[in-house]
């Protein structure tokens, strides 16, 4: 009887080596993190430095995003073609190049052509490091790992937002971007000695040496190794037509709300974590404290994916990331009301970022559930894709809202609104996913 490898993983217990590539998944994350946050943690040196409107700000914030958007929908097939082990280390080498030359720019239009590079490369990875998680975790742990990978994001926000305030300081902004730089080099190094490649690409597209390559896998995670190849093949490949297979049936109700989510919430997280410095500086804090509120942001970004994947193993997905929407616009409100008083609003800011970034993560793990795996991952990349417009038009459009006078009271309380909104959406998910889970599994019973 043929082996099913991947079955046999998924019901095996989690090795320290699966560990360990999750962990070094997580680290992409925090690169990229770093690399897309540094720009929110800059913007107010470089808008005084080359005396910078809200709009240009806005999509100096919104370029990297654009690219992320770009490269994730555009470079995430290659990764079926040519491994995700590849694929992340051009990507890599994309974003570290593309940082290293942000430090020399020498006009806002420049760094703007520059951050959507970076953007590129970034969106490049997401997809690939996210997949190559998912497909090293076994059943149990699956959702965990992913909300996992969500963590390294706070964390390289984190960095990004301490080393700018040593860094700006003392060397001023093109040194944030020259650090950036190095480290995601430096990252290329060493997933270029240690970063494996997916077991499920080498099952299915049988590149040279895949039985080599598979059973040196297999000897780390505790399998015993193969005597051939099996013949493993996916259940269709991905192609364009798959799209509308998204929309068939109760399946399309389920995709239009989670495209829908995916928009409201990217465009909520982005304007909270790209703007925050700024207009807390603007009314009235020092440029340290409203830096020091955006880190502290970022840190609860940390606690927040975490948060949701434990508590998702005692309640459902749904409504876990339900409860952290409500609490997030709830925090949201508050927010402005207290800046005033800095200790409470660093409090506050730490709870929104805690659970902001666990909305995003609970979007990352309700996703693969929706669809089956012939469509699994078109469906993600498309909803996360769907999802990046909301994070590319955020920011400008809060710039523009700003410099058409809009008080930043009125603005947050704009955004917080948009996570009540996604509420009803989640709520409309949940309730379409378990009539079609229920119909398939009268139509089995029915069937037998």
């Amino acid at each position: 009887m043929e082996r099913n490898v991947l079955k046999e993983m998924n019901h095996h217990l989690m090795s320290r080596y699966q560990w360990f590539v999750i962990f070094l998944c997580i680290c992409l994350n925090i690169i990229d993190g770093f690399d897309v946050m540094v720009m929110a943690f800059t913007a107010s040196s470089v808008s005084a430095e080359w005396s910078l409107s809200g709009a240009q700000i806005g999509l100096l914030l919104s370029s990297g995003l654009f690219g992320m958007a770009t490269g994730s929908i555009l470079l995430a097939p290659y990764a079926d073609k040519i491994g995700r082990r590849l694929l992340i280390l051009i990507c890599l080498a994309i974003a570290g190049l593309s940082m290293v030359a942000c430090a020399v720019v020498q006009s806002h239009t420049l760094l703007a052509v520059l951050r959507f590079i970076t953007g590129i490369g970034v969106g490049g990875i997401l997809a690939s490091s996210n997949v190559l998680s998912s497909e090293y975790a076994s059943a149990r742990w699956r959702s965990l790992a992913v909300s996992l990978m969500s963590t390294g994001y706070g964390i390289g926000a984190t960095l990004g937002g301490i080393l700018s305030l040593v860094l700006i300081e003392q060397f001023g902004w093109r040194s944030v971007f020259l650090a950036g730089g190095l480290t995601t080099l430096l990252m290329l190094l060493i997933s270029l000695w240690y970063l494996p490649e997916s077991l499920d690409y080498l099952l299915t597209r049988k590149p040279r040496q895949a039985l080599q390559n598979i059973n040196a896998i297999m000897g780390r995670i505790g399998l015993n190794p193969l005597e051939q190849l099996p013949r493993y093949e996916k259940a269709a490949q991905q192609s364009g037509s798959d799209v509308a297979k998204l929309f068939q049936g109760p399946l399309g109700i389920q995709t239009l709300c989670l495209w829908l989510a995916f928009f409201l919430v990217m465009f909520g997280f982005y304007f909270v974590m790209s703007w925050t410095p700024k207009i807390l500086i603007a009314m009235g804090m020092s440029a340290d404290q409203g830096v020091s509120t955006g880190i502290l942001i970022s840190i609860g970004g940390i606690f927040g994916a975490a948060l949701i994947g434990l508590l998702a193993s005692r309640i459902k997905i749904f409504y876990a990331l339900n409860l952290f929407l409500g609490l997030t616009a709830l925090s949201v409100f508050l927010f402005v009301a207290v800046s005033s008083q800095v200790s409470i609003a660093l409090m506050v800011g730490l709870c929104l970022g805690t659970l902001i970034n666990g909305c995003v993560a609970g979007l990352y793990s309700i996703s693969p559930t929706i669809y089956d795996a012939g469509i699994r991952s078109r469906g993600v990349g498309y909803a996360i894709g769907f999802g990046r417009i909301g994070a590319i038009l955020s920011p400008t459009v809060a710039g523009i809202f700003l410099d058409q006078g809009f008080a930043p009271a009125t603005l947050y309380a704009c955004y917080g609104i948009v996570f009540i909104l996604a509420i009803f959406l989640i709520l409309a998910l949940g309730r379409a996913y378990d009539r079609h889970k229920k119909d398939q599994v009268s139509s089995l019973n029915t069937a037998i």
